[in-house]
Formats: C-alpha cells, structure tokens, sequence
C-alpha cells in the first residue's frame, strides 16, 4: 500500500518541514506523526539505520511542538537502534540528549536512567564512556537528593573499572613512577566510587552494603600494591562508626596485620574467607590474587621502623 510505504512517509514528512513560497510554516505537529510512521515501517523492515533517522526527526518534531517526554523516549529508541547498527558515538549521544529531554520535564529518575542504559550499551565496547556516563547519573540523582537511588549505578561503574584489569597497574611499594602514574589515577578513581557507593548506602540505612563498598576499595588498593594508599582508605573509612565496628574493617585488619608480617600464607587465607565471599564477584575475584606483589620487603620496612637509631653522642 503507498501510504504505508516508509520511504514515502519520510519525503512527506520532509516537505512538511520546509518553507517554501506556498508555505510559510512548517507543519511539524503533522510531520511528526508521519515520521513515527515511518520509523515503525522501517523497523519491520529492519531497516535500521533509516528507522533511526527517522526517530531522531520525530523526536525533534516532539520537542517543537512542546512534548520533550515523547521526544525523549523517541532519542532512547533511536539510541537502541544505534546500538544494533554498532554506532557507538551515537549511543552516547542519543542516551545524552534523551537525559536532557528529560530534565526538561523536571524528571531526574529517568534522566538518570537513560544515561545508565547508555553506560550499559558501551560497557564492552567504549567502557572509558560508559562510566563517565554512570558518573553523571549519578550525579542527577544526587542533586536530587536520591542518593540511595545512585548505589547500584556505582557499583556498576566500579565492576566496569575493575573489568579493565589491565589498568590495574602493581605499583612498588612506597613508588608511583611516572609510567605508572596515569593508571594509578584510574585506580584511584575507581576507589572512590566505591567509597561514593558506601556514602550512598549509608544515606539509605544499608550498613552492610556501606561496609562491603568500603572493603572493596581497600582490597583494589592492595591488589594494586599501593599499601600505604590502602591504609589511608582504612583509616579514613574507619572514622565512621558503622565500619569501625564491623565484621569488615576486623578483617582489613586482619589483612593488614599479615602484609606487615609479609605472611603470604595468611593474606591468601584470608582471601578466601566468608567476608570475601559476600563482597561483588569483581571485587572477589581481585581479592583471589592477593598478594601481588613482593610482601617480604614490608616486613624488613617495618622491623627497620620499629628500630630506634642509635645516638652516638647519647652516653646515657
């Protein structure tokens, strides 16, 4: 039937939108009904990259004619298709701007929600851009005050970092070398998020969430071998009450206690504790290769520590 035949729709729908002598106006309230018709036509068809186009000129019809809710499910549509097409810069684009439609309906959840489907889409292919995008919605979410909605968005931007084991540079003990330095910038971020994560799950009462999320940063510290970064995390997350007294912080302690001794032995059998076992698989599965560096070299840096230098001039 001609008028279902999606290529006729969109030359209708085209010249709808463009003024000429006969027309001064566009007609985009009618364009735009042609263009979601359109759309389905080329879907059935599967024809993707046209049923895309299509959307992404519906959705603008919808924002002119002051609907940005249905301009915004149009971008995730669009997003979707760019995702089967293999578009990667799309994706992001598409989830962005379906983001910003919805702000413009004074809706954070959703905002934030296609920007996590965004992140999920490029996880494999662009994760570098898929935590950027777990980033910002979290932040959506917080600068609305729904902190606790924002937990799981990161703890998926952790496992996506934690997924780039190749970033995860062994750094020296007491050295971060310049060639090392940028990646330790990413493990450092990866760390926070975790520690966000546990701010988050404390500002909805889940303490055993907020102290698992602490554990995990401490153990990506230590995989690393930055010790002295990985104490720092200890002891700031021990500030808090909640973790101070849990079955979380007496285990990094523990763990702690053994890499002063340098007990290989006793670090791996702590790696396989229960406490271990509770925590995210990506964060498991670090702790599983625990030890990785040299921890003989932090027992001779501990017994010179506790040695006193002898003062020669001390005849006492």
């Amino acid at each position: 039937m001609a008028g279902s035949d999606p290529n006729k729709l969109m030359a209708k729908a085209d010249k709808l939108t463009r003024l000429s002598l006969t027309r001064w106006s566009a007609d985009w309230k009618s364009a735009t009904l042609l263009y979601e018709q359109a759309a389905n036509g080329f879907r059935i068809a599967k024809d993707y990259e046209k049923a895309k186009e299509a959307l992404e000129k519906a959705s603008k019809g919808q924002e002119l004619i002051s609907s940005p809710w249905d301009a915004a499910k149009h971008m995730e549509s669009a997003a979707a298709l760019a995702k089967e097409l293999g578009k990667w810069n799309e994706v992001a684009d598409f989830y962005r701007r379906a983001s910003e439609l919805y702000i413009v309906c004074g809706r954070s959840q959703p905002a934030s929600d296609a920007l996590a489907k965004g992140a999920r889409a490029l996880e494999d292919s662009v994760p570098d851009e898929a935590i950027q995008l777990y980033t910002d919605a979290c932040v959506l979410l917080e600068d609305d005050d729904k902190d606790q909605m924002a937990f799981d968005l990161y703890r998926a931007a952790t496992n996506v970092y934690i997924k780039l084991e190749k970033q995860l540079t062994v750094i020296p003990y007491g050295l971060i070398e310049a060639k090392v330095l940028e990646d330790w910038f990413e493990v450092h971020r990866c760390c926070c998020f975790s520690v966000e994560m546990g701010l988050a799950a404390d500002k909805c009462n889940a303490t055993n969430s907020q102290c698992k999320a602490y554990l995990s940063a401490i153990i990506v510290y230590l995989y690393v071998h930055d010790i002295k970064q990985a104490e720092k995390c200890y002891n700031d997350c021990s500030q808090v009450d909640t973790f101070s007294r849990s079955d979380q912080c007496r285990f990094a302690s523990k763990l702690f206690s053994a890499y002063t001794e340098g007990d290989v032995e006793e670090i791996k059998r702590l790696s396989q504790s229960s406490t271990v076992n509770n925590l995210d698989h990506m964060v498991i599965r670090l702790a599983r290769k625990l030890p990785t560096g040299d921890v003989s070299a932090l027992k001779t840096r501990a017994s010179d520590e506790q040695e006193e230098p002898l003062d020669e001039d001390d005849l006492t």
